[in-house]
C-alpha cells in the first residue's frame, strides 16, 4: 500500500472512531482521548490486507465491548464515501481486530506511480531542510582498510543514502586519528625498515607494524616517491632514513592515499576528511580542556587530571590528561563534536565498531559538562561487530598485504574471483572483477543487523545461483531486462507506453503479492531511515526478489493474448525500477544481462 493510500486509511478510520466514540460519548470515561491509529499486516495473509486493533483500544474507557466497536467502526468506516474504491471488504476478527482487504484497483495504483516517479520511487521529503552528519570509516591512517573498516563503509554509506532518500540534506565525514601513539608506531616501524631491519630482527621495535605494506612505504620514502595529498600539497620522500619527522609525514600520507584508494575500489566517497591533529594545531583541544575545568567538571587526582563523568550515567570517572601530561583519546573527540555542534549538525551518527562501546558514556558526558546546550543523547551512534573471513572452509586471517588481517581490497578482489596469490598492483585486477567484488562486499555486509557478527562465505559470494543473495537479487533485475528486450524484439513493444497500459488483467494471487512488495518499498525505507536500519534495504530486497520469481515461474509474460501480455510486462518494468533504486541505496549495480 502506498503512503499516500495509508495516509487517507488511517483518516477513515480515525474519522469512524470518532463517529462511534461520539454516539457512545456518555458511556466514555471523563478523561477519553482517541488512540492513533495503527495499522498492521495481519501474520496470516488470508487475514487481508491490513489490522487494526484501535477498537481493543477504545474498548476500556468507552465501556463497551471491544467486537461490537470493532463492528461499529467498520459499518462507519465503509459508509464514507472515501472508502469506495479503497477498501473492498472489512471485517471483525477475534477479539476485536478489524480486518481490511485493500481493491485490487487500489493496489495495481502503485504500478502507476512507479512509472511515474522513475529513480524517486520510494523517496520522501518528510525530513527536509534537516541536516545531518554521518561519521564512518574514521581509520588510523596506519595500515591498509580492513573487513571491519568495509563492514563501517558499507553501513555508513547505505545509511546516508537511506536519510537522503527521506529528505535529509546528508554530510558524509571520515575522521582520521593522525595524532597520537599510534602515528609515533608506525613512524618507527617505517624507519625500522628504511635501516634495512625486518620483523625478527633483533632491533625491530617491540610495537611496530610488521606488514609488509611498511617495507613498501619505507622503499618509497628512500627512493624519493612523491604521494598526492587529498588537502594539501604533495609529500616527497626526503630519503633520510634519521628524519624521523618526515618519515612519519611520508608514511601518514603514503596510507591515506592507499586507503582512499581503498575507498574508491569500494565506490564510497566523504564530503570531509577532518584531521585529529588539526584539533591540537587550532588549539581546540586545550579549550575543550580549559571549558570542562572552567565548568568544575573536573579534579586532579594522583597527577592526572579527571573528568566527573560518573555525573552523566558513566560507570567511573575518567581521566582525561595523564600523568606525564598526555591526553587520553576520549578528549580529542569530545572536543571533535564540538566542531560538529559548531558547524550547525544538530543531528550526528557515527558508525563505529562495537569495541567503541565504553566511549560513548564518555564523549556524551563530556559534552554535557561543556553546558552549550547539546542534547544529552548526542551523537547517536551505530555500532557494529566484527567480520569473520571464510574461503574454502577455513578462516582466512591474513593477507599478503598486511600481514595481521584481511584488508578490504582482498575481500573485493576474492569476491570478485580473484584468487588470494593473484597479483594486487594497482591496475592488475580488471574493472569486471572489482565490480563483481564490490557487489558481493556490500551487498554481503549489509545484510545483516550491524549489532550481529557476521561470517563472510568468499565461496558463497562467488557462487551463481539463488544461494547467493546478491546474486539472486541482480539476476532478478537482469531476468526482467532479458525478458522487456525479447517482447521488444517479438511484440514490437514501447515501453514508453507501458505507464499507460491497462492493468486490469494483473487480478491473479502471483500478481498482486508481487505488487504489495512494490507498495511497501517507501515505507520500508522511512522506517529504515527513522531506525538507523540500512540492512532492511538488503532484507526488502530479497523478498521483493522472492515475490518476482514466484510470479515468473507461476505465470508466462510474453502471453498470446496483448492486453494481459501487456499488464505483465508493466508489472516486471515497475518491479526492475524498484530492484533497481533498492540496489542503488546500498551501493550494488543493477547488471542487464548476467
Amino acid at each position: 500500500m502506498l503512503p499516500a493510500q495509508k495516509h487517507t486509511l488511517e483518516t477513515l478510520i480515525a474519522g469512524a472512531v470518532a463517529h462511534v466514540a461520539k454516539a457512545a460519548e456518555g458511556a466514555a470515561d471523563a478523561a477519553f482521548v482517541a488512540p492513533p491509529i495503527t495499522l498492521e499486516r495481519p501474520k496470516v495473509a488470508a487475514h487481508g490486507d491490513v489490522a487494526c486493533n484501535v477498537a481493543m483500544q477504545l474498548a476500556k474507557p468507552l465501556r463497551a465491548n471491544p467486537r461490537q466497536l470493532a463492528q461499529q467502526i467498520v459499518d462507519a468506516l465503509v459508509a464514507q464515501p472515501g472508502a469506495t474504491g479503497l477498501i473492498e471488504s472489512a471485517e471483525v476478527a477475534g477479539p476485536g481486530f478489524i480486518n481490511l482487504r485493500i481493491a485490487a484497483a487500489a493496489k495495481r495504483a502503485v504500478v502507476g506511480e512507479v512509472f511515474a516517479a522513475r529513480e524517486a520511487f520510494g523517496r520522501s521529503q518528510r525530513e527536509a531542510g534537516k541536516r545531518v552528519l554521518v561519521e564512518f570509516v574514521s581509520a588510523n591512517p596506519t595500515g591498509p582498510l580492513h573487513v571491519g573498516h568495509g563492514r563501517q563503509a558499507t553501513l555508513g554509506d547505505a545509511l546516508s543514502n537511506v536519510l537522503a532518500s527521506q529528505g535529509y540534506a546528508v554530510h558524509r565525514e571520515f575522521y582520521y586519528n593522525d595524532a597520537g601513539v599510534q602515528i609515533q608506531n608506525l613512524a618507527v616501524s617505517t624507519q625500522a625498515r628504511a635501516r634495512g631491519l625486518k620483523p625478527g630482527d633483533a632491533n625491530w621495535p617491540e610495537a611496530a607494524y610488521n606488514g609488509e605494506y611498511i617495507a613498501d612505504i619505507a622503499r618509497d620514502y628512500l627512493a624519493g616517491a612523491t604521494v598526492a595529498a587529498k588537502d594539501g600539497e604533495p609529500v616527497k620522500g626526503a630519503g633520510d632514513p634519521e628524519d624521523l619527522d618526515a618519515i612519519r609525514r611520508f608514511a601518514v600520507a603514503y596510507l591515506r592515499h592507499e586507503q582512499d584508494l581503498d575507498l574508491q575500489a569500494f565506490g564510497v566517497k566523504f564530503d570531509q576528511y577532518y584531521l585529529e591533529s588539526s584539533l591540537y594545531r587550532e588549539g581546540r583541544v586545550q579549550k575543550t580542556v580549559d571549558a570542562l575545568v572552567a565548568a568544575g567538571a573536573t579534579y586532579e587526582q594522583d597527577g592526572a587530571l579527571w573528568l566527573k563523568t560518573t555525573d552523566y550515567d558513566d560507570d567511573k570517572d575518567r581521566v582525561m590528561r595523564k600523568s606525564d601530561g598526555t591526553y587520553t583519546y576520549f578528549v580529542p573527540d569530545v572536543a571533535y563534536h564540538v566542531t560538529k555542534w559548531e558547524r550547525g549538525f544538530t543531528k550526528v551518527i557515527n558508525v563505529q565498531g562495537s569495541d567503541h562501546h565504553g566511549t560513548i558514556a564518555r564523549v556524551r558526558a563530556g559534552l554535557q559538562c561543556l553546558g552549550i546546550g547539546i542534547p544529552k543523547g548526542y551523537p547517536d551512534y551505530v555500532l557494529h561487530k566484527m567480520v569473520t573471513v571464510m574461503r574454502d572452509g577455513q578462516e582466512v586471517k591474513i593477507s599478503k598485504r598486511a600481514g595481521s588481517y584481511v584488508t578490504v581490497r582482498d575481500l573485493i578482489e576474492w569476491s570478485g574471483g580473484a584468487t588470494p596469490d593473484s597479483e594486487t598492483a594497482s591496475g592488475a585486477i580488471d574493472e569486471a572483477t572489482i565490480r563483481r567484488g564490490r557487489d558481493a562486499v556490500r551487498f554481503f555486509l549489509i545484510s545483516r543487523k550491524a549489532d550481529t557478527e557476521f561470517v563472510f562465505d568468499i565461496d558463497l559470494a562467488l557462487k551463481q545461483n539463488d544461494e547467493n543473495p546478491v546474486y539472486y537479487v541482480q539476476y532478478a533485475h537482469a531476468r526482467i531486462s532479458s525478458v522487456i528486450a525479447e517482447w521488444k524484439s517479438r511484440h514490437q513493444g514501447d515501453e514508453a507506453a507501458l505507464p499507460g497500459v491497462d492493468l486490469a488483467p494483473l487480478a491473479s494471487e502471483r500478481a498482486l503479492a508481487l505488487i504489495a512488495k512494490l507498495g511497501e518499498f517507501p515505507d520500508m525505507l522511512a522506517h529504515a531511515a527513522d531506525e538507523l536500519a540500512p540492512h532492511a534495504v538488503a532484507f526488502y530486497l530479497r523478498e521483493l526478489a522472492a515475490e518476482f520469481h514466484s510470479f515468473y515461474n507461476a505465470e508466462r509474460v510474453l502471453v498470446d493474448d496483448a492486453a494481459e501480455r501487456d499488464a505483465r510486462v508493466a508489472l516486471l518494468a515497475a518491479t526492475r525500477q524498484v530492484l533497481a533504486n533498492g540496489l542503488a541505496m546500498i551501493g550494488v549495480s543493477a547488471p542487464e544481462r548476467m
